[in-house]
């Protein structure tokens, strides 16, 4: 019987909560839309026939909101529900170090889990230092050699995804529930534009941020495929960062974990070439 569910099990951090607990002995669920390897079950957030069979006999859920959408609170809602009829005790949900119970759409999953579940977690990293690697759009921008962003000159204290999972799974596995937010983020806050320094310095190529408006940003965004309400969604938080809201350094990740934090400087010398 699997002991955990992790919903977007190929993700960037489901991937990583998923070897955490295998490293662990944990028996898991991998939920995927497309799955193709043992231990994977078809999971759909707008297919509501497959929720049962991903929920059944399971503890624990990793739980990753649908991508893409600015409120979606309607599917996750009765998944929640289906989670609690099937028996699991306990959810751990991957949300965002810029949103709270009172961020309108986003935010409400977070009072959903603690208000329907007797055991849960929260987890609200900053920005992860994986979106300056792979398909996203940073990453393209480090590629091309100008990081675009509404931003300004505000600072984020990027996380390496692997020090998240690293927190789910103690808020998974522990014998007593967190029952508590988790405001995660990496050892230093930086601007892109040091952030596009040390990339430039390792790599030997030039990086540059460039700052625009945020209306400029979002039809960016939209221009790049993103539907234009969660565009919009998104440039709002880089317009955050611009007056400071991410510019926080916590000590979550040694207090939970008790290992430090990587930092986005020995994630460059490492992930970056």
């Amino acid at each position: 019987m699997p002991d955990v569910l992790v919903l977007g099990a190929t993700g960037t951090t489901g991937s990583r909560v998923l070897a955490g607990l295998h490293e662990r002995g944990v028996k898991t669920r991998a939920a995927t839309r497309k799955p193709v390897e043992p231990g994977q079950i078809r999971f759909d957030w707008a297919d509501r026939t497959t929720y049962a069979d991903a929920v059944r006999d399971v503890r624990a859920v990793y739980l990753v909101a649908p991508i893409g959408s600015a409120d979606p609170l309607p599917l996750v809602e009765p998944f929640v529900a289906e989670t609690r009829a099937a028996g699991a005790r306990r959810i751990v949900l991957l949300s965002s170090s810029a949103v709270t119970e009172d961020t309108p759409g986003l935010g409400a999953l977070q009072r959903l889990v603690r208000t329907e579940m007797p055991e849960w977690a929260v987890l609200r990293p900053s920005w992860f230092m994986q979106n300056f690697t792979g398909e996203h759009l940073v990453a393209q921008g480090v590629r091309d050699g100008e990081i675009v962003t509404a931003t300004g000159d505000g600072r984020v204290a990027f996380v390496d995804a692997t020090d998240i999972a690293a927190v789910a799974v103690r808020a998974l596995t522990d014998d007593e529930p967190h029952n508590t937010d988790h405001v995660i983020t990496g050892p230093e806050a930086l601007s892109y534009a040091e952030t596009a320094g040390i990339i430039a310095r390792h790599t030997g190529r030039p990086v540059r941020h460039r700052a625009v408006g945020t209306t400029e940003f979002a039809e960016r965004l939209t221009n790049d495929g993103l539907p234009a309400e969660y565009a919009a969604m998104l440039a709002a938080l880089d317009e955050d960062i611009r007056r400071g809201a991410e510019d926080r350094v916590t000590p979550t990740v040694e207090r939970v974990t008790g290992n430090p934090a990587r930092s986005f400087r020995t994630f460059v010398k490492e992930e970056i070439r």
